[in-house]
């Protein structure tokens, strides 16, 4: 999560695709939508038994903000409660649809945010990007 050299960042980023709204229809009437997450970006496809998958567009989110949010957390040293820690607007670095908030709660770094699928005439995902740090760095 840390460039080389600038420090040592020990935990877990873990991205959870809750929901989505107003998705493509791929089939004949609806589509059977799964979603692949990668380190750079997100992408929706439908899944389709007798021939190729119909890719339903993709978005990315940059995680800068949540790995400076991590750091702030630790030099402020917050350990309960919780806290807002960073804004996040939508611009050309991110697919937000509208501003999001680094939040600290319950030991957890998290962003929760909607985020519009591009290259697609519709379609937009709930994710929650969190990171947990390990035992032995907080």
């Amino acid at each position: 999560m840390e460039e080389a050299g600038r420090g040592r960042g020990c935990g877990l980023l873990k991205v959870v695709v809750a929901r989505g709204r107003s998705l493509a229809v791929r089939d004949f009437t609806s589509s059977d939508p799964y979603v692949i997450v990668r380190a750079a970006d997100t992408e929706v496809f439908d899944w389709d038994r007798f021939k190729y998958d119909d890719k339903m567009g993709h978005a990315f989110l940059d995680l800068q903000p949540v790995a400076v949010a991590t750091k702030l957390r630790r030099a402020l040293r917050l350990t309960a409660g919780e806290t807002k820690l960073r804004k996040v607007a939508p611009d050309a670095d991110n697919c937000l649809l509208s501003d999001s908030f680094v939040t600290y709660a319950n030991g957890e770094v998290a962003l929760d945010a909607w985020l519009r699928l591009r290259d697609v005439e519709s379609g937009e995902l709930f994710i929650t990007v969190k990171w947990i740090e390990a035992e032995d760095t907080k």
